[in-house]
């Protein structure tokens, strides 16, 4: 299965709860950006929040180098309008074995803003995720360094959300989700995943980490996705549950989703007795 370009599509590539994992897949070119981007939307989420874009001396050049590989003329921020992917540059200085974000362009940011990471190395970065330490530092920071030019990997990731924003900040879980019941959640959840792709760039040697957001309400997405999530919900471990505001939104999930079931059983009945 490919890595796609949709909330269903990229779901079955994420972590689907317990420890965490890198999960990347190894992507062809055809697959890294997705197709006929909204550069409209994309203008308007810059607008909405120029400080989205921050470039550090040291990602000057790499960042001319993103633009001339895609056609294009300037640099990162010019790169990142032109596609549907937030884009960030990442560098080792010579002196250091870590690589440390020197430009961000996010117009739909996650909960972050690139004025509070630029100049931060992995772990410093992703300090807000439970288990990120124990789990997966060592081993992204060893796939930096071996990473190739040429080499295009991919992984999902996921979130339940109180709206449908493509620039998403967290407030309070418990505000956030007041409304979400099992009746309603189909219109008030919403799930906002992250196609992340990783590729060395040959001249630089810097390493780009694009983010194409997709955000979708949970009634639109078929069965199958409504039970994957209700199944990894539960599973993720204490620290990142509370960290995702789960316990809030969690009966309201479960409910939507034994409702669905329960129609499609009794779907299926009906069905039957009909034939």
């Amino acid at each position: 299965m490919k890595l796609g370009f949709s909330v269903p599509e990229i779901l079955p590539h994420a972590r689907g709860g317990g420890a965490l994992k890198i999960g990347l897949k190894k992507l062809h070119e055809n697959e890294w950006l997705q197709p006929g981007p909204d550069i409209s939307q994309r203008a308007a989420g810059f607008r909405a929040f120029p400080q989205g874009i921050r470039i550090a001396p040291e990602g000057e050049a790499a960042g001319e180098e993103l633009a001339a590989m895609l056609g294009l003329s300037g640099g990162l921020p010019e790169a990142a309008a032109a596609h549907h992917e937030d884009m960030c540059l990442l560098t080792r200085r010579e002196d250091e074995e870590v690589y440390r974000l020197v430009g961000a362009a996010a117009a739909w940011p996650s909960d972050w803003s690139p004025a509070e990471k630029i100049g931060l190395p992995m772990r410093g970065l992703h300090a807000p995720i439970h288990g990120y330490e124990e789990q997966l530092a060592t081993g992204v920071d060893r796939f930096m360094a071996k990473l190739k030019p040429g080499a295009i990997y991919g992984r999902g990731n996921w979130f339940i959300a109180a709206a449908d924003a493509m620039r998403w900040k967290a407030e309070a879980a418990d505000i956030a989700f007041a409304g979400a019941t099992p009746e309603k959640a189909g219109e008030t959840l919403f799930v906002r995943c992250e196609r992340q792709t990783l590729r060395r760039l040959p001249e630089t040697g810097a390493i780009l980490f694009t983010i194409g957001v997709y955000v979708e309400p949970l009634g639109v997405l078929p069965d199958i996705s409504v039970r994957w999530l209700a199944e990894a919900v539960q599973a993720i471990p204490p620290g990142e549950r509370e960290r995702r505001g789960i316990g809030a939104y969690l009966p309201a999930l479960i409910g939507y989703a034994d409702g669905r079931n329960l129609a499609r059983h009794e779907a299926r009945i009906e069905r039957e007795r009909m034939r």
